[in-house]
């Protein structure tokens, strides 16, 4: 069964940095997109920035310049390189991975979540 579990997030301080990563695993035939979204309170979940096999991306704006996506495909896994947090980066943090199986089915995927807090 495919599981992606993420890891790296805290509390930071704002101008902070932090790094989550985010592993898939079970059954996995290829992967063709991997990347972020994120929810804050009360808030819709929107894409932060993701990374298609070929290696295009894309970010939302208000991340563009401050976050860094990079995917090992080695290791089904995609980071996400946080830098010059700010309080309104504060949410919960989802990977989400688009996939083919071992059975040949095409899924799409969450990991857990996890939070990311920036204040003084």
């Amino acid at each position: 069964q495919v599981q992606l579990v993420e890891s790296g997030g805290g509390l930071v301080q704002p101008g902070g940095s932090l790094r989550l990563s985010c592993a898939a695993s079970g059954g996995i035939r290829t992967i063709s997109t991997m990347g972020w979204y994120r929810q804050a309170p009360e808030k819709q979940r929107e894409l932060v920035a993701e990374v298609a096999s070929n290696g295009v991306i894309t970010a939302t704006d208000s991340v563009k310049g401050r976050f860094t996506i990079s995917r090992d495909n080695a290791k089904n896994t995609v980071y996400l390189q946080m830098n010059s947090l700010k309080p309104e980066d504060t949410a919960v943090y989802y990977c989400n991975s688009d996939l083919w199986d071992n059975l040949g089915r095409r899924l799409v995927r969450w990991g857990q979540g996890t939070q990311v807090t920036v204040s003084s």
